[in-house]
């Protein structure tokens, strides 16, 4: 696969396009099947555009600070597996029935909740706080 920056001579619009090789290109735009969105013009042109060069990714203190944090993330997700129920969707109308009714549970809950949510929550005089949750097959 190719990616091109291609533009259009009729209206100056810039746009990129993947094609499969760069004889595919050449043989869609003999066909006249290359276009441009905006105005609908065949006359489309490749443009000029930097290379992408891949870099090898340095190993510094900003990955170690981060690998840190992301340790310290799954540290607390891990508490709270282990020592709160999972409510799941369920997380607003579960807080405000223990809030409410005053339910005891030998456990708290944790679960998901829109932002709207948790702000009428907190309107409500119901605490809660939002944790960066990572998924399970996150590196």
């Amino acid at each position: 696969m190719i990616k091109y920056c291609l533009i259009c001579k009729n209206c100056q619009n810039s746009f990129d396009s993947w094609f499969s090789s760069s004889t595919e290109y050449e043989k869609l735009k003999k066909l006249n099947h290359i276009n441009c969105y905006v105005c609908n013009s065949l006359e489309v042109e490749k443009n000029l555009m930097s290379p992408s060069i891949i870099r090898p990714k340095i190993k510094d203190s900003k990955d170690k600070k981060y690998i840190k944090i992301k340790d310290k993330i799954k540290e607390y997700q891990k508490f709270i597996k282990d020592n709160f129920n999972y409510v799941g969707d369920r997380f607003t109308y579960e807080a405000r029935s223990i809030h409410y009714n005053k339910k005891k549970n030998e456990k708290g809950i944790y679960g998901s909740a829109s932002d709207r949510d948790i702000k009428e929550l907190e309107e409500e005089g119901i605490e809660t706080q939002i944790i960066p949750w990572l998924k399970e097959n996150d590196n």
